[in-house]
């Protein structure tokens, strides 16, 4: 090889390392973006539905919407045990409307922390996932971010059948607010 070509190889390998991070850096502030609109949605919805209509359920077979927050409350357990200590919930024995969105924010809280814990280095640190299975701590809180994104979802149903607009879709042209 010429000595040119050794010195663009070269230089290309060196910058390596920092393309890297600055490409994972991107990728972590745009998962966190999209954590904070579903977080913000669900927050939301929670103040949103009225007390009485977190019993409702669409069908028997169905949670309560008010069971719909509390899994979503569970998420503090993933969320704090990847920066440290593990908490729990006790979401799944509230029915009032405020117990069940204090546990809510408070699962916020943690998720919050997770995120502000990533930079290029603890984004690719692992962690047990379920099975047993090794998984990076980037794709524990992607992985719940889509989650909680499909429980939001789910809820979005619930508040339409009680003729109310889900706040992902207030503001948009014909939709109405209730």
């Amino acid at each position: 090889m010429n000595r040119s070509v050794m010195i663009v190889l070269a230089a290309g390998l060196t910058a390596a390392p920092a393309l890297y991070a600055q490409e994972l850096t991107s990728l972590i502030t745009e998962a966190k973006n999209s954590y904070n609109g579903i977080k913000n949605n669900l927050l939301k919805a929670a103040d949103k539905m009225p007390e009485d209509a977190y019993s409702f359920k669409p069908t028997p077979e169905l949670q309560t919407f008010g069971q719909r927050v509390a899994h979503v409350a569970g998420q503090i357990g993933q969320c704090s045990g990847l920066t440290g200590e593990r908490k729990m919930t006790d979401a799944n024995s509230k029915t009032a409307k405020a117990d069940l969105v204090a546990a809510l924010k408070a699962s916020f809280d943690a998720c919050d922390a997770a995120w502000d814990s990533m930079n290029d280095k603890t984004a690719m640190e692992t962690v047990a996932g379920r099975g047993g299975t090794q998984r990076s701590k980037l794709a524990v809180l992607i992985g719940n971010t889509l989650h909680i994104d499909e429980v939001y979802g789910t809820m979005t149903v619930y508040m339409r059948l009680k003729g109310l607009v889900p706040p992902s879709s207030e503001g948009r042209g014909g939709m109405g607010k209730k």
